[in-house]
């Protein structure tokens, strides 16, 4: 049997990268997945089809997860969609960095209502109906950035340290409901998006990592399939890095 066989997930932020890496391998265990996208309409309606042929159901929700009434309705939409939500990853993200002197407010509050406040949003909006069922598995991306900090990066480590201290403070309130909130803290993550870096900064940073490469986003998803999954049904409140050793 496939591990997430009649489980439904909403992922955020999926119509590329790390998000579409944990999209497909929910589907290709099981999962029916509503997934969020911000642009473009072909490559979410791609992404549908996609993942169909998986014999399981996946709708696209063009939903700004930033926004609290998007996701206010998004939850409900899914909802009457699928009737359930089991699993909830808060994927989407957006980095806009700089040194702290340049760094303008606006910058700021976009970084933040992007990745942190939509996790605040999200979770809040899932928890209905998370509660009513007496179960649920919320799996939230953080970074390694958001673990130990990065020059030029204060917005971005901000609120992926946020994200941290969140989860672990739901992971509090709702473990007497049997809900679970783990948080997953990528490295150096391979995508389209750093495939369009230097070749040489790029292989200067798989040299630093002790697995001597960069990850590939089913290294993200296949944690998150375990989190997801009732093979962590006693873990909760945990940060995991996925990093190659590079925090060691």
């Amino acid at each position: 049997m496939k591990i997430l066989e009649g489980k439904t997930a909403i992922i955020t932020g999926a119509s590329r990268g790390i998000g579409k890496g944990i999209a497909e391998t929910f589907a290709a265990q099981g999962a029916n997945i509503a997934f969020t996208f911000l642009s473009s309409e072909e490559k979410a309606k791609a992404l549908e089809d996609e993942l169909s042929a998986h014999g399981i159901k996946a709708k696209g929700y063009k939903s700004d997860a930033g926004d609290f009434a998007q996701a206010e309705k998004l939850a409900a939409d899914v909802l009457a969609d699928f009737g359930q939500i089991d699993v909830l990853i808060n994927n989407a993200g957006i980095t806009k960095d700089n040194l702290l002197m340049r760094i303008s407010e606006e910058d700021w509050d976009r970084v933040i209502d992007v990745n942190l406040k939509s996790v605040f949003n999200m979770t809040k909006a899932v928890q209905r109906a998370m509660l009513k069922a007496r179960k649920g598995s919320i799996i939230n991306m953080s970074s390694v950035v958001g673990v130990k900090g990065n020059a030029g990066q204060s917005n971005y480590a901000a609120s992926k340290a946020g994200i941290i201290g969140f989860s672990k403070s739901i992971a509090l309130e709702l473990g007497s409901r049997n809900i679970r909130c783990n948080v997953v803290a990528p490295g150096f993550i391979e995508t389209e998006m750093t495939g369009a870096l230097n070749e040489e900064t790029v292989q200067s940073w798989r040299d630093s990592i002790p697995l001597k490469r960069g990850g590939s986003p089913e290294d993200v998803a296949n944690l998150c399939l375990f989190l997801a999954s009732d093979l962590s049904a006693y873990i909760t409140g945990q940060v995991i890095n996925v990093d190659g050793g590079m925090l060691t």
